[in-house]
């Protein structure tokens, strides 16, 4: 399981190995666009697929409800939570000061070995460029920023983030396929750890920000995110009930 998924399932109690496999299989469809936002979610066909009975995939979709990812409305199928551009940019706006502080929190508390670490996730990113290969850049780009989140030392920033981020996936993946955006991004986290080894707080912070921001700005030249509220949701297009 992909380690966004994994820390995020984490914080649910009890959980079942197959309500795992099943949340993480409707999340991954959600992030590379199998599923887009207003999409159904027929917990029938689920079950049929998955081999098992319903509870476990009610269980599934409740938890990626709590992490915002589904929408599960009474009386109707669930379905992808659209998610509007006004809230893209609350998150961003958000997301750009807490990686702020987590460049700050490096520079100030980090051992030069941790800081370290982070040019193997740069080595995978630089092989992700050669093969034009745009997943594995995407989950390389993740497991960089959350090893930046645990080697700051501060727990609670690496909870907020993790589930700010998870909101926002599906935008995060598709932006990446924008002519020029990983080799850009890949220059960036160099220079980023090169500032990171050379302690320049200020630098650093610079940095993550225009990261992070340069990701917004690509989000909101995607036209098909800015379309998602002409779509509507599913109870809005149709009056078809379901037994959740």
């Amino acid at each position: 399981m992909h380690s966004i998924f994994a820390n995020a399932l984490e914080r649910s109690a009890n959980l079942d190995s197959l309500v795992g496999s099943i949340a993480e299989w409707v999340g991954l469809a959600i992030i590379d666009g199998r599923l887009r936002p207003g999409d159904d979610l027929n917990s029938v066909a689920l079950s049929r697929q998955f081999k098992t009975s319903r509870t476990p995939v009610r269980e599934a979709l409740m938890l990626l409800e709590k992490e915002g990812l589904v929408t599960i409305p009474p009386r109707r199928r669930p379905y992808v939570t659209p998610i509007s551009l006004r809230e893209v940019r609350e998150i961003y706006q958000v997301r750009a000061h807490l990686y702020i502080l987590v460049a700050d929190l490096i520079v100030t508390q980090a051992s030069d070995e941790a800081i370290h670490t982070l040019w193997e996730h740069q080595a995978r990113l630089e092989e992700a460029v050669k093969n034009n290969d745009l997943d594995a850049y995407f989950w390389s780009n993740l497991s960089f920023r959350a090893t930046e989140a645990e080697i700051c030392g501060n727990l609670y920033l690496q909870q907020m983030l993790s589930s700010l981020g998870l909101r926002t996936l599906h935008l995060r993946h598709h932006t990446l396929s924008y002519p020029g955006r990983m080799e850009r991004s890949l220059k960036d986290h160099a220079r980023l750890i090169q500032a990171y080894e050379e302690r320049d707080s200020s630098l650093a912070q610079s940095l993550t920000r225009s990261l992070v921001l340069r990701g917004l700005a690509s989000i909101e030249q995607a036209e098909w995110v800015n379309g998602q509220s002409e779509r509507g949701t599913p109870a809005e297009r149709e009056e078809e009930s379901e037994e959740f």
